[in-house]
């Protein structure tokens, strides 16, 4: 037979029995004292009555309160991490790439952000991007440059992988995951060196599938830059300034105030 242990229960459930035994006590010795058992029913009762208002109160009200206090303070956290990514790497890596993006025009306009833009106007741009034929010109990306780019940046990406408060992210942790892959695609390759008008020296199939990984990391990008957009003018109007001047999409972009 097997002996019983506080160990193998819950804190929790040892805590309710103990406060239960607790309560017990106390309304033996109040009747010890005064010799009261009507006084102690009617409280007792009384107590009983109002435990499931209590309970309301508490689990969906102040729980309710509490939860999306934590939700907010996390999703500060969350966009803390994607700022500092689209600083470190995500704005010069999305230059870069939509540069290189043949029917940028046809979406261009469409991504110069400004103060006027309301919630509607980032969902209808949301809903053209989602249509909008991602690429990139292959034979026009060098290669070298973009490997020595990313590899640069590799420790920082590890670092955010590693963050747990992203868990929860499931878009930007997947364009981590992209960009990190491209990073180690173009890392384990040594032969691309360039020659003149052609930067791809690699196999046309070689080229075909790099196309695809920058492809899906640029893509991720767009999306998950537009969101960072919205998110710094709902929440930091000084950021979401700077934001607009250094646009990736606006040629004209400049940091310096006019």
């Amino acid at each position: 037979m097997k002996r019983f242990s506080w160990e193998r229960i819950g804190w929790e459930v040892a805590l309710g029995v103990f406060l239960v035994v607790l309560s017990f006590i106390l309304y033996f010795l109040h009747y010890i004292l005064f010799h009261d058992l009507h006084h102690i029913l009617i409280y007792l009762v009384g107590d009983l009555a109002f435990l499931p208002v209590e309970v309301l109160i508490v689990t969906l009200i102040i729980h309710k309160l509490l939860s999306e206090r934590e939700k907010i303070s996390r999703l500060d956290k969350m966009n803390m991490v994607i700022g500092a990514f689209f600083s470190e790497v995500g704005t010069s890596l999305l230059t870069y790439l939509s540069d290189l993006d043949p029917k940028l025009d046809e979406i261009k306009e469409k991504l110069i952000v400004t103060n006027d833009w309301s919630d509607e106007e980032f969902d209808r741009v949301n809903k053209i991007l989602k249509s909008y034929d991602y690429g990139v010109q292959i034979q026009k990306i060098n290669l070298d440059d973009l490997r020595n780019f990313l590899t640069s940046k590799r420790d920082f990406l590890l670092r955010l992988l590693e963050n747990p408060s992203l868990l929860e992210h499931e878009s930007f942790t997947e364009l981590l995951r992209a960009v990190f892959h491209l990073e180690e695609e173009l890392s384990r390759r040594s032969d691309m060196g360039q020659l003149p008008d052609v930067n791809c020296q690699l196999p046309d199939t070689d080229c075909e599938h790099l196309a695809g990984d920058i492809k899906r990391a640029y893509t991720m990008l767009v999306h998950q830059w537009l969101d960072y957009m919205k998110y710094l003018k709902d929440s930091y109007p000084y950021m979401f300034s700077f934001a607009m001047r250094t646009n990736p999409f606006d040629a004209s972009a400049s940091p310096v105030v006019t």
